[in-house]
């Protein structure tokens, strides 16, 4: 039987939302009535949103401002079509709502803004119905479901655009961390990628290039369960999925500072500072350092600084320059035997870092003075003319110490 105007207005459930089954239960006499309406009263929604919302008092251009105008326009033909029970109608809602929230979201705008303005389009759309049905004399019962339908729509539709912001938020933050990955991935590839390449991906990516980089490899401290990720700044690019996990800050002054703190569990290795394009390098670096840590040749604490071992790195640098360097600067230990020639080396390291002072030399060594005196003696006329000569002593220094570093016993004899 055909629903009147006269009759009392009791919801029927015609749909799986309450919006369609409150509207489902009007008289459909009043899809009728409303029709000739649609236009006027979208106007008047789309007045009070811009009048009511800050960020919608504008002209509504472009894509966005269609987006607007059409979600408006749809909503109302939406409710009026619901009045008369037409199908597929809460298929349309969602779609269109899903939409408008991430169309918000693509035009940088706010979730707040965009609720806001459902609830001006939702008091402009009652106070047109209270007026309309005052001057029509609906019934009381007609008018307090139709404020009630008109109020859980706009709860309804604006659950479906907050789930399209939200949905699109989800996949801006994952695109703008697959975009991160690959600018990280760019800022450590060999050969380096063009100044022109890394600025554009930078952008995309969101991260301000800087002047300068650092770049830290990590490992973790045990051989146990994988430590917690570190609590690091948002703009710190970080990779612990790899097989040798790093990160790279944009501020070094601002994260090396109080590193530890941040990393629990991670054995890390700073990297020299370097400019963006050279990354690489610094990469590079930093797991040398970190093997530095490894073989017991850097300390042992949870961060390490490259630039607190140059020295170290340059004297292992090539063990094949070493060897060579070794074999001539400390050639007059040729026709020792292995003992007599392990003794007078660490005799020679510690007389030349301690300037010949034979008490220092001794209490180095624990030796007796007289001891160094008479090995001193013997370097004296192994080495001759060499311990006076500025730059043979500290080839001698540097092949000494390089092998005491790595705990062999240099090659000697000429090549």
């Amino acid at each position: 039987m055909t629903r009147t105007i006269t009759q009392a207005a009791i919801p029927q459930p015609r749909g799986t939302g309450r919006a369609r089954q409150l509207w489902c239960s009007l008289p459909t006499e009043l899809a009728r009535r409303f029709r000739p309406h649609a236009d006027p009263l979208a106007r008047r929604i789309l007045e009070e949103v811009q009048h009511a919302v800050p960020e919608y008092a504008k002209p509504l251009e472009g894509e966005f401002g269609k987006m607007i105008v059409l979600a408006i326009e749809q909503a109302v033909i939406g409710c009026i079509d619901s009045i008369e029970d037409l199908t597929s109608t809460q298929d349309t809602w969602a779609k269109l709502f899903v939409e408008v929230g991430r169309r918000v979201h693509h035009d940088g705008g706010s979730l707040n803004s965009l609720q806001a303005a459902y609830r001006a389009g939702g008091r402009a759309a009652w106070r047109y119905v209270a007026e309309l049905g005052q001057a029509h004399r609906f019934p009381a019962a007609v008018l307090c479901v139709g404020a009630e339908a008109i109020f859980a729509y706009v709860e309804e539709i604006s659950s479906y655009s907050v789930e399209g912001y939200t949905l699109a938020q989800a996949m801006a933050t994952g695109t703008l961390e697959r975009r991160r990955r690959r600018l990280f991935e760019l800022l450590l590839s060999t050969p380096p990628s063009s100044p022109a390449t890394l600025a554009t991906m930078a952008e995309a990516a969101q991260w301000p290039m800087p002047e300068r980089v650092a770049v830290v490899a990590l490992e973790p401290r045990t051989g146990q369960h994988p430590p917690p990720s570190p609590r690091l700044p948002e703009d710190v690019l970080l990779d612990l999925d790899g097989p040798e996990p790093c990160l790279l800050t944009p501020h070094p002054d601002r994260d090396l500072r109080g590193l530890e703190g941040r990393l629990p569990g991670w054995r890390a290795a700073v990297g020299p500072r370097v400019r963006p394009a050279e990354a690489a390098t610094s990469l590079r670096w930093a797991r040398r350092t970190l093997e530095l840590l490894r073989r017991g040749l850097a300390g042992d604490g949870p961060v390490t600084h490259t630039a607190d071992h140059l020295a170290t790195h340059w004297l292992l640098i090539d063990r094949f320059l070493l060897d060579e360097l070794s074999a001539k600067a400390l050639a007059p230990f040729a026709g020792l035997t292995a003992k007599q020639q392990t003794r007078l080396a660490e005799t020679l390291l510690s007389w030349l870092e301690h300037n010949g002072s034979t008490p220092e030399i001794a209490q180095a060594l624990r030796i007796h003075p007289q001891t160094v005196r008479y090995r001193v003696s013997q370097l004296s006329e192994l080495f001759g003319e060499r311990l006076t000569d500025p730059a043979r002593r500290l080839e001698i220094q540097m092949a000494l110490r390089a092998h005491r570093l790595l705990g062999t016993r240099p090659p000697t004899g000429e090549r």
